[in-house]
């Protein structure tokens, strides 16, 4: 009888299986295989665990099981059972099949390489005043749009040097989102992002091509694109006063057309405060960036740091201007009622750059709050600078700062290791809103920062892993970055994608992502709740429309993962070293105990962190590093003839 039982129950939860619709949602790029990958099974509604199996190409099973206990994930009303197949570290295409299910997905070192140049060369396919060459933009070439040098001074911008309908020049820049207009407070966290990506990968961002017109030339590419965003942003500022207009742009927004194709008449609109900050930070960091470079830009860096100061000076006269739309124009607002943090971000990167005491003065760490950065709250900018700039501080700013800003990445991490969905997004956190996906960004950014901050590895891994929900692990499936992933978005809301009769979108775009409030009024929505209000549609533009602010913390992410997972060719380029095939570690990944064999007799054994410092040197060829911290390592081995090797090693 119990046997019988037994049978029925194994039988009835066997049709349950196959009755109930249970998807797979999974890192549609793939994973990288010394990192953390997880795969997760969702349903509305209860099912029973899953057997799965793993293939590889030869169709050999490399790993099976069952997927772990149910949980219920209330941002997408949906239960989820988790898979880990870290297990698997050889490189190749694998095959996970579940009870009813199948997927294909890659392993590798290079997974995120194709993606991490798009990330950045969306900038290019949105430059304003350019045409987009069939030789750097293939099908997505257009002809020049705006050109921008007939700009008219709206009269909310007026001033006794420039009366309302003055006509200037303020060409470049690059268009804000789905629509052709072009605002300082999104190009400024935006600009500063990518300054900031290439400050703090500067080796890897050197030799970084993204293909552009401009690739080849005396600056590294990143640095070519983001200073036509500084050209035009330069211009926004009015000579006479050092205050920056809010925005450019027509009266109205376009309709669905191409940029040349647009004939309305353009302004500069309004100044404020929160701008004139905004461009203030940003031109301070990008002032100290292109210093290296004066021998290319002769004077370009002293340009960019008389701009920054002559804003930082007007907005003190100036505190409390925030701007609101004028009555006869109808484009993006941006508004900001609350600049504490503009200030306190301006101050700290015009400190860092000039060492001038009236900066520092004007810092106050207390005030300083965490959280993820928007273009409407950059207190954590001001921290990723302080800690990264940490030797220009006290100690006892550089304490506080490390404090408030590893609060939120531990609550990030937690919610990676220990969540329902493995995942740094939450509904208690206020994370899905317009542009929820940029959250995402950012906070993978962050954990990215904790990780350079403490050197603890469990920062790292949680930042691959959060990176899946971007690319399909998350509550609808689709992979949120145009062109990339089995089921991407295809029809976001850009204006080019939308009219330039090519049937792909540009790629390498990140879509705004789960909006709840759903405010373009749309149907056909993937589902209501937080995670799933969604909808991959020209028409969503509060989930589907693209900007440059969300698209530069994606570009810093993979970028970052992906300079960390490849750091042999940018380690052995940084030390000068040739590399070898001639040397064998191992085991690897390993929990401490390292052994090397070679061809030849090695004299000694040089242990390096990611940030190129010493751990730690040996004579031997067999060691222990277990009382290391988890993480990436790299081993200088130099043999007796004074040849070096180069190798990569994992420590768990």
């Amino acid at each position: 009888m119990k046997s019988k039982l037994l049978f029925t129950f194994f039988l009835f939860n066997a049709f349950l299986s196959m009755a109930q619709s249970v998807d797979i949602r999974y890192n549609q790029l793939g994973y990288f295989n010394e990192r953390s990958k997880i795969i997760s099974l969702t349903s509305s509604s209860t099912f029973a665990p899953q057997s799965f199996s793993v293939l590889d190409a030869n169709d050999n099973v490399v790993l099976s099981g069952t997927s772990e206990g149910l949980r219920y994930w209330g941002d997408a009303q949906a239960f989820v059972s988790k898979i880990d197949l870290s297990a698997i570290t050889t490189d190749g295409v694998y095959r996970l099949q579940t009870n009813n299910n199948e997927v294909t997905f890659n392993v590798g070192a290079d997974i995120y390489e194709s993606l991490s140049e798009a990330s950045l060369k969306y900038y290019y396919y949105n430059r304003a005043s350019s045409a987009i060459t069939s030789t750097h933009g293939g099908v997505h070439a257009r002809s020049l749009g705006h050109a921008d040098t007939n700009v008219r001074v709206h009269s909310s911008a007026a001033s006794p040097a420039r009366p309302t309908n003055t006509i200037i020049s303020a060409p470049k820049g690059w268009y804000d989102a789905g629509d052709y207009n072009k605002y300082i407070v999104n190009s400024g966290i935006s600009t500063y992002t990518l300054l900031a990506a290439f400050e703090h990968f500067e080796s890897y961002y050197q030799s970084k091509t993204i293909f552009i017109p401009e690739t080849g030339g005396a600056l590294p590419d990143l640095l070519d694109e983001v200073k036509w965003n500084l050209d035009w942003m330069l211009a926004m500022q009015e000579p006479a006063d050092g205050g920056v207009y809010h925005k450019l742009t027509g009266l109205n927004f376009s309709g669905r057309i191409m940029p040349n194709q647009y004939n309305a008449q353009r302004y500069v609109v309004g100044k404020s405060t929160s701008a004139t900050l905004n461009f203030a930070a940003v031109m301070a960091v990008a002032s100290r960036v292109y210093a290296d470079y004066e021998t290319e830009l002769p004077g370009y860096s002293a340009t960019l740091l008389s701009a920054a100061e002559a804003a930082y000076a007007w907005a003190e006269a100036n505190p409390n201007q925030y701007f609101s739309n004028p009555p006869n124009v109808n484009t993006g607002e941006y508004g900001d009622g609350n600049v504490s943090d503009e200030f306190q971000w301006a101050a700290v990167e015009l400190f860092i750059t000039t060492g001038n005491t009236n900066y520092s003065n004007d810092i106050n760490i207390s005030s300083i709050g965490n959280g993820t950065p928007s273009w409407q709250y950059t207190d954590p900018l001001a921290l990723i600078s302080i800690l990264h700039h940490n030797t220009s501080f006290s100690s006892s700013i550089v304490n506080s700062a490390s404090s408030t800003f590893l609060n939120t990445a531990n609550t990030l991490k937690n919610g990676v290791e220990s969540g329902e969905m493995n995942i740094t997004m939450g509904s208690t956190n206020n994370n899905y809103v317009w542009g929820s996906n940029g959250v995402a960004a950012n906070q993978v950014v962050l954990l990215i920062r904790a990780y350079e901050l403490t050197n603890d590895d469990s920062y790292l891994d949680a930042s691959y892993v959060a990176a899946d929900y971007l690319l399909g692990r998350n509550g609808t499936g689709y992979s949120y970055v145009t062109g990339y992933g089995d089921f991407s978005t295809t029809y976001p809301h850009h204006r080019v994608s939308d009219a330039d009769g090519v049937a792909e979108p540009v790629p390498g775009m990140l879509s705004g992502g789960p909006n709840p409030g759903r405010q373009d009024g749309c149907s056909g929505y993937y589902n209501t709740s937080n995670a799933g209000s969604y909808l991959d549609d020209w028409c969503s533009y509060a989930s589907n429309e693209v900007t440059i602010n969300w698209n530069a913390p994606l570009a810093y992410a993979v970028n970052a993962l992906n300079f960390y997972q490849n750091g042999v060719a940018l380690s052995t380029e940084e030390f000068g070293l040739p590399s070898s095939n001639t040397v064998d570690v191992h085991p690897n990944p390993t929990k401490g105990e390292v052994n090397i064999s070679s061809e030849k007799t090695i004299a000694s054994v040089v242990v390096y962190d990611t940030l190129g410092r010493v751990v730690d040197t040996f004579t031997e060829t067999n060691f222990n590093l277990s009382d290391i911290k988890d993480g990436l390592y790299f081993l200088e081995i130099t043999h007796t003839n004074n040849q070096t090797a180069i190798k990569r090693l994992v420590k768990r």
